[in-house]
Protein backbone atom coordinates (compact mmCIF):
# COMPACT_ATOMS: atom_id res chain seq x y z
CA UNK A 1 0.00 0.00 0.00
CA UNK A 2 2.88 2.34 0.77
CA UNK A 3 4.31 2.04 -2.75
CA UNK A 4 0.89 2.63 -4.30
CA UNK A 5 0.34 5.75 -2.20
CA UNK A 6 3.76 7.08 -3.20
CA UNK A 7 2.83 6.63 -6.85
CA UNK A 8 -0.38 8.56 -6.30
CA UNK A 9 1.41 11.31 -4.39
CA UNK A 10 3.69 11.76 -7.38
CA UNK A 11 0.75 11.92 -9.79
CA UNK A 12 1.29 8.54 -11.46
CA UNK A 13 -1.59 6.43 -12.76
CA UNK A 14 -2.09 3.02 -11.21
CA UNK A 15 -2.09 -0.23 -13.14
CA UNK A 16 -5.07 -2.55 -13.26
CA UNK A 17 -3.29 -4.92 -10.87
CA UNK A 18 -2.52 -2.17 -8.36
CA UNK A 19 -6.06 -0.81 -8.45
CA UNK A 20 -7.50 -4.29 -8.02
CA UNK A 21 -5.22 -4.91 -5.05
CA UNK A 22 -6.34 -1.73 -3.28
CA UNK A 23 -10.03 -2.33 -4.01
CA UNK A 24 -9.89 -5.92 -2.74
CA UNK A 25 -8.23 -4.76 0.46
CA UNK A 26 -10.72 -1.92 0.87
CA UNK A 27 -13.86 -4.00 0.37
CA UNK A 28 -12.76 -6.81 2.68
CA UNK A 29 -12.06 -4.50 5.61
CA UNK A 30 -8.28 -4.74 5.40
CA UNK A 31 -7.62 -1.00 5.14
CA UNK A 32 -7.96 1.49 7.97
CA UNK A 33 -10.24 4.51 7.66
CA UNK A 34 -7.20 6.76 7.36
CA UNK A 35 -5.77 4.64 4.54
CA UNK A 36 -9.11 4.67 2.71
CA UNK A 37 -9.46 8.44 3.10
CA UNK A 38 -5.91 9.12 1.95
CA UNK A 39 -6.31 6.84 -1.06
CA UNK A 40 -9.64 8.29 -2.20
CA UNK A 41 -8.42 11.86 -1.72
CA UNK A 42 -5.13 11.35 -3.57
CA UNK A 43 -6.84 9.52 -6.41
CA UNK A 44 -9.30 12.36 -6.81
CA UNK A 45 -6.51 14.93 -6.83
CA UNK A 46 -4.59 12.98 -9.48
CA UNK A 47 -7.67 12.28 -11.61
CA UNK A 48 -8.96 8.81 -12.46
CA UNK A 49 -8.37 6.81 -15.63
CA UNK A 50 -10.57 4.27 -17.38
CA UNK A 51 -8.22 1.48 -16.26
CA UNK A 52 -8.54 2.56 -12.64
CA UNK A 53 -12.32 2.93 -12.73
CA UNK A 54 -12.81 -0.42 -14.45
CA UNK A 55 -10.61 -2.33 -12.02
CA UNK A 56 -12.29 -0.73 -9.01
CA UNK A 57 -15.80 -1.31 -10.36
CA UNK A 58 -15.15 -4.96 -11.20
CA UNK A 59 -13.96 -5.74 -7.68
CA UNK A 60 -17.07 -4.14 -6.19
CA UNK A 61 -19.33 -5.91 -8.68
CA UNK A 62 -17.80 -9.31 -7.88
CA UNK A 63 -18.31 -8.67 -4.17
CA UNK A 64 -22.01 -7.89 -4.71
CA UNK A 65 -24.88 -10.30 -4.17
CA UNK A 66 -25.16 -12.59 -7.17
CA UNK A 67 -28.41 -12.76 -9.14
CA UNK A 68 -29.10 -15.83 -11.26
CA UNK A 69 -31.40 -16.54 -14.24
CA UNK A 70 -31.22 -13.08 -15.78
CA UNK A 71 -33.04 -12.43 -19.09
CA UNK A 72 -30.74 -11.91 -22.03
CA UNK A 73 -30.28 -8.27 -22.95
CA UNK A 74 -31.02 -6.79 -19.50
CA UNK A 75 -30.11 -3.10 -19.29
CA UNK A 76 -29.70 -0.33 -16.68
CA UNK A 77 -30.01 3.46 -16.92
CA UNK A 78 -28.69 4.49 -13.50
CA UNK A 79 -26.81 7.78 -13.18
CA UNK A 80 -24.15 8.97 -10.76
CA UNK A 81 -26.30 11.64 -9.12
CA UNK A 82 -24.29 14.40 -7.55
CA UNK A 83 -25.35 17.21 -9.90
CA UNK A 84 -27.29 19.15 -7.22
CA UNK A 85 -29.91 20.23 -9.78
CA UNK A 86 -32.82 18.90 -7.69
CA UNK A 87 -34.64 17.50 -10.70
CA UNK A 88 -37.44 14.97 -10.49
CA UNK A 89 -36.54 11.28 -10.75
CA UNK A 90 -35.80 11.21 -14.46
CA UNK A 91 -33.99 7.90 -14.82
CA UNK A 92 -36.47 6.04 -12.59
CA UNK A 93 -39.42 7.28 -14.63
CA UNK A 94 -37.54 6.53 -17.83
CA UNK A 95 -36.86 2.95 -16.73
CA UNK A 96 -40.59 2.16 -16.83
CA UNK A 97 -40.83 3.58 -20.36
CA UNK A 98 -37.90 1.46 -21.54
CA UNK A 99 -39.44 -1.61 -19.90
CA UNK A 100 -42.74 -0.77 -21.58
CA UNK A 101 -40.86 -0.75 -24.86
CA UNK A 102 -39.67 -4.31 -24.37
CA UNK A 103 -36.28 -3.84 -22.69
CA UNK A 104 -35.56 -5.83 -19.52
CA UNK A 105 -34.58 -3.18 -16.97
CA UNK A 106 -32.48 -3.87 -13.86
CA UNK A 107 -32.74 -0.41 -12.27
CA UNK A 108 -29.83 0.02 -9.88
CA UNK A 109 -30.28 2.87 -7.40
CA UNK A 110 -30.15 4.34 -3.93
CA UNK A 111 -31.79 6.80 -1.63
CA UNK A 112 -31.25 10.52 -2.05
CA UNK A 113 -27.66 11.74 -2.08
CA UNK A 114 -27.71 15.16 -3.72
CA UNK A 115 -31.46 15.71 -4.19
CA UNK A 116 -34.55 15.52 -2.02
CA UNK A 117 -35.63 12.19 -3.49
CA UNK A 118 -33.52 9.34 -4.84
CA UNK A 119 -34.83 6.46 -6.92
CA UNK A 120 -35.38 4.32 -3.82
CA UNK A 121 -37.32 7.10 -2.09
CA UNK A 122 -39.79 7.67 -4.92
CA UNK A 123 -40.29 3.95 -5.60
CA UNK A 124 -40.96 3.34 -1.92
CA UNK A 125 -43.75 5.93 -2.01
CA UNK A 126 -45.23 4.17 -5.04
CA UNK A 127 -45.26 0.88 -3.14
CA UNK A 128 -42.24 -0.82 -4.72
CA UNK A 129 -40.37 -3.05 -2.27
CA UNK A 130 -36.73 -2.05 -1.86
CA UNK A 131 -35.11 -5.01 -0.17
CA UNK A 132 -36.15 -7.79 -2.52
CA UNK A 133 -34.13 -11.00 -2.37
CA UNK A 134 -31.98 -11.97 -5.33
CA UNK A 135 -34.52 -14.67 -6.24
CA UNK A 136 -37.36 -12.14 -6.27
CA UNK A 137 -35.29 -9.73 -8.37
CA UNK A 138 -34.78 -12.51 -10.91
CA UNK A 139 -38.50 -13.30 -10.78
CA UNK A 140 -39.52 -9.67 -11.37
CA UNK A 141 -37.12 -9.32 -14.29
CA UNK A 142 -38.43 -12.45 -15.98
CA UNK A 143 -42.13 -11.99 -15.22
CA UNK A 144 -42.50 -8.20 -15.39
CA UNK A 145 -39.47 -6.99 -17.29
CA UNK A 146 -38.27 -4.56 -14.62
CA UNK A 147 -36.79 -4.87 -11.13
CA UNK A 148 -35.21 -2.46 -8.66
CA UNK A 149 -31.79 -3.28 -7.23
CA UNK A 150 -31.32 -1.32 -3.99
CA UNK A 151 -27.60 -0.53 -3.96
CA UNK A 152 -27.00 -0.79 -0.18
CA UNK A 153 -28.60 -4.24 -0.14
CA UNK A 154 -26.71 -5.37 -3.25
CA UNK A 155 -23.30 -4.19 -2.01
CA UNK A 156 -22.75 -5.19 1.64
CA UNK A 157 -18.99 -4.62 1.25
CA UNK A 158 -19.64 -0.88 0.95
CA UNK A 159 -20.01 -0.83 4.73
CA UNK A 160 -16.23 -0.67 4.97
CA UNK A 161 -16.12 2.74 3.28
CA UNK A 162 -19.40 4.37 4.31
CA UNK A 163 -18.01 6.24 7.32
CA UNK A 164 -15.07 7.66 5.37
CA UNK A 165 -17.28 8.74 2.47
CA UNK A 166 -19.50 10.74 4.81
CA UNK A 167 -16.54 12.35 6.51
CA UNK A 168 -14.82 13.27 3.24
CA UNK A 169 -18.02 15.00 2.07
CA UNK A 170 -16.79 15.24 -1.51
CA UNK A 171 -17.39 13.08 -4.60
CA UNK A 172 -14.73 10.41 -5.16
CA UNK A 173 -14.23 7.48 -7.50
CA UNK A 174 -17.00 5.73 -5.55
CA UNK A 175 -19.49 8.29 -6.86
CA UNK A 176 -18.22 7.91 -10.42
CA UNK A 177 -18.44 4.12 -10.52
CA UNK A 178 -21.76 3.58 -8.72
CA UNK A 179 -23.67 2.94 -11.97
CA UNK A 180 -20.87 0.63 -13.15
CA UNK A 181 -21.36 -1.82 -10.30
CA UNK A 182 -24.77 -3.28 -11.14
CA UNK A 183 -24.50 -6.90 -9.92
CA UNK A 184 -25.92 -8.05 -13.25
CA UNK A 185 -23.51 -8.27 -16.16
CA UNK A 186 -25.10 -5.98 -18.74
CA UNK A 187 -24.54 -5.81 -22.48
CA UNK A 188 -26.02 -2.31 -22.80
CA UNK A 189 -26.15 0.65 -20.47
CA UNK A 190 -27.33 4.25 -20.52
CA UNK A 191 -25.45 6.11 -17.81
CA UNK A 192 -25.60 9.71 -16.70
CA UNK A 193 -22.63 11.42 -15.06
CA UNK A 194 -22.03 14.72 -13.27
CA UNK A 195 -18.37 14.54 -14.38
CA UNK A 196 -18.54 15.94 -17.89
CA UNK A 197 -14.74 16.04 -18.16
CA UNK A 198 -14.73 12.23 -17.84
CA UNK A 199 -17.25 11.40 -20.57
CA UNK A 200 -14.76 9.58 -22.78
CA UNK A 201 -13.02 7.84 -19.88
CA UNK A 202 -16.34 6.64 -18.49
CA UNK A 203 -17.43 5.27 -21.86
CA UNK A 204 -14.09 3.50 -22.18
CA UNK A 205 -14.63 2.06 -18.71
CA UNK A 206 -18.00 0.63 -19.74
CA UNK A 207 -16.28 -1.12 -22.60
CA UNK A 208 -13.60 -2.49 -20.29
CA UNK A 209 -16.18 -4.04 -17.97
CA UNK A 210 -17.95 -5.84 -20.80
CA UNK A 211 -20.62 -3.57 -22.25
CA UNK A 212 -21.16 -4.15 -25.97
CA UNK A 213 -22.83 -0.80 -26.55
CA UNK A 214 -23.31 2.02 -24.05
CA UNK A 215 -23.91 5.75 -23.81
CA UNK A 216 -22.68 8.12 -21.11
CA UNK A 217 -24.62 11.39 -20.88
CA UNK A 218 -23.76 14.77 -19.38
CA UNK A 219 -26.61 17.23 -19.70
CA UNK A 220 -26.78 21.01 -19.79
CA UNK A 221 -25.93 22.76 -16.52
CA UNK A 222 -23.92 19.77 -15.37
CA UNK A 223 -26.83 17.37 -14.98
CA UNK A 224 -26.28 13.64 -14.94
CA UNK A 225 -29.30 13.33 -17.25
CA UNK A 226 -30.12 14.63 -20.70
CA UNK A 227 -32.34 17.70 -20.45
CA UNK A 228 -33.86 20.35 -22.68
CA UNK A 229 -32.30 23.47 -21.15
CA UNK A 230 -29.30 23.51 -23.48
CA UNK A 231 -26.74 21.25 -25.08
CA UNK A 232 -26.44 17.61 -24.04
CA UNK A 233 -23.09 15.88 -24.50
CA UNK A 234 -22.69 12.14 -24.72
CA UNK A 235 -20.05 9.53 -25.44
CA UNK A 236 -21.08 6.39 -27.31
CA UNK A 237 -19.16 3.17 -26.81
CA UNK A 238 -19.62 0.86 -29.76
CA UNK A 239 -16.38 -0.75 -30.92
CA UNK A 240 -14.59 2.36 -29.73
CA UNK A 241 -15.69 5.71 -28.30
CA UNK A 242 -17.15 8.65 -30.19
CA UNK A 243 -18.36 11.91 -28.66
CA UNK A 244 -21.48 13.82 -29.72
CA UNK A 245 -23.76 16.65 -28.65
CA UNK A 246 -27.19 18.00 -29.51
CA UNK A 247 -29.63 20.71 -28.52
CA UNK A 248 -33.42 20.56 -28.14
CA UNK A 249 -34.02 21.85 -31.66
CA UNK A 250 -32.09 18.95 -33.19
CA UNK A 251 -34.27 16.29 -31.61
CA UNK A 252 -37.61 17.99 -32.14
CA UNK A 253 -38.43 18.86 -28.55
CA UNK A 254 -39.05 22.28 -26.94
CA UNK A 255 -36.52 24.22 -24.91
CA UNK A 256 -37.29 24.42 -21.18
CA UNK A 257 -35.33 26.22 -18.47
CA UNK A 258 -33.84 23.91 -15.89
CA UNK A 259 -36.31 25.22 -13.31
CA UNK A 260 -39.14 23.58 -15.28
CA UNK A 261 -38.02 20.08 -14.25
CA UNK A 262 -37.20 20.72 -10.61
CA UNK A 263 -38.78 18.09 -8.39
CA UNK A 264 -39.55 17.95 -4.69
CA UNK A 265 -39.73 15.35 -1.97
CA UNK A 266 -40.53 11.72 -2.63
CA UNK A 267 -44.29 12.33 -2.56
CA UNK A 268 -44.04 15.16 -5.09
CA UNK A 269 -41.75 13.19 -7.37
CA UNK A 270 -44.05 10.18 -7.25
CA UNK A 271 -46.87 12.42 -8.49
CA UNK A 272 -44.63 13.67 -11.31
CA UNK A 273 -43.68 10.10 -12.27
CA UNK A 274 -47.33 9.08 -12.44
CA UNK A 275 -48.22 12.16 -14.48
CA UNK A 276 -45.58 11.24 -17.05
CA UNK A 277 -46.68 7.60 -17.26
CA UNK A 278 -50.24 8.90 -17.67
CA UNK A 279 -49.05 10.91 -20.68
CA UNK A 280 -49.89 14.33 -19.22
CA UNK A 281 -48.14 17.03 -21.30
CA UNK A 282 -45.40 18.82 -19.37
CA UNK A 283 -41.67 19.54 -19.36
CA UNK A 284 -41.36 16.40 -17.25
CA UNK A 285 -42.92 14.28 -19.99
CA UNK A 286 -40.71 15.75 -22.71
CA UNK A 287 -37.60 15.22 -20.60
CA UNK A 288 -38.48 11.56 -20.10
CA UNK A 289 -39.19 11.20 -23.83
CA UNK A 290 -35.66 12.45 -24.49
CA UNK A 291 -34.00 10.13 -21.99
CA UNK A 292 -36.07 7.13 -23.07
CA UNK A 293 -35.17 7.94 -26.66
CA UNK A 294 -31.52 7.79 -25.69
CA UNK A 295 -32.19 4.49 -23.92
CA UNK A 296 -33.78 2.88 -26.97
CA UNK A 297 -30.89 4.19 -29.07
CA UNK A 298 -28.37 2.79 -26.59
CA UNK A 299 -30.03 -0.62 -26.84
CA UNK A 300 -29.94 -0.49 -30.63
CA UNK A 301 -33.73 -0.76 -30.81
CA UNK A 302 -33.81 2.31 -33.07
CA UNK A 303 -31.37 3.83 -35.54
CA UNK A 304 -31.23 7.33 -34.03
CA UNK A 305 -32.28 9.33 -30.98
CA UNK A 306 -35.22 10.93 -32.81
CA UNK A 307 -36.67 7.50 -33.59
CA UNK A 308 -36.16 6.58 -29.96
CA UNK A 309 -38.17 9.61 -28.86
CA UNK A 310 -41.00 8.60 -31.21
CA UNK A 311 -40.93 5.08 -29.79
CA UNK A 312 -41.03 6.41 -26.23
CA UNK A 313 -43.99 8.63 -27.11
CA UNK A 314 -45.90 5.60 -28.41
CA UNK A 315 -45.02 3.45 -25.38
CA UNK A 316 -46.39 6.06 -22.99
CA UNK A 317 -49.45 6.87 -25.11
CA UNK A 318 -50.41 3.19 -25.31
CA UNK A 319 -50.16 2.85 -21.53
CA UNK A 320 -47.38 0.29 -21.72
CA UNK A 321 -45.09 2.18 -19.31
CA UNK A 322 -47.82 2.52 -16.68
CA UNK A 323 -48.64 -1.15 -17.15
CA UNK A 324 -45.09 -2.05 -16.11
CA UNK A 325 -45.42 -0.19 -12.83
CA UNK A 326 -48.79 -1.79 -12.12
CA UNK A 327 -47.52 -5.26 -13.05
CA UNK A 328 -44.55 -4.86 -10.71
CA UNK A 329 -46.81 -3.86 -7.84
CA UNK A 330 -49.14 -6.80 -8.50
CA UNK A 331 -46.33 -9.35 -8.78
CA UNK A 332 -44.90 -8.23 -5.46
CA UNK A 333 -48.06 -9.58 -3.85
CA UNK A 334 -47.74 -13.05 -5.35
CA UNK A 335 -43.99 -13.56 -5.55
Amino acid sequence: MKEIMERLYSGQDLTEKEMTQVAESMFTGNLSDSQIGAFLGCLKQKGVTAVEMAAFAQVLQKAALQIQNIPHGTMDNCGTGGDYCNSFNISTTTAFVLAGGGIFMAKHGNRSISSRSGSADVLEVLGVQLNSSVDRISYFLNEVGIAFLFAPAMHPSMRYVSKVRKELATPTILNLIGPLTNPIVLENQLMGTFAGHLLRETAETLGRIGRKRAIVVHGAHGMDEANLSGETHYALFDNGVTEHSFGPEEIGLPYYPLEAIVGGDAQKNAQILLSVLNNEPSPYLDTVLLNAGLGFYTKGAVSCINEGIDKARQVIAYGSAMDKLNQLLRQQEVA
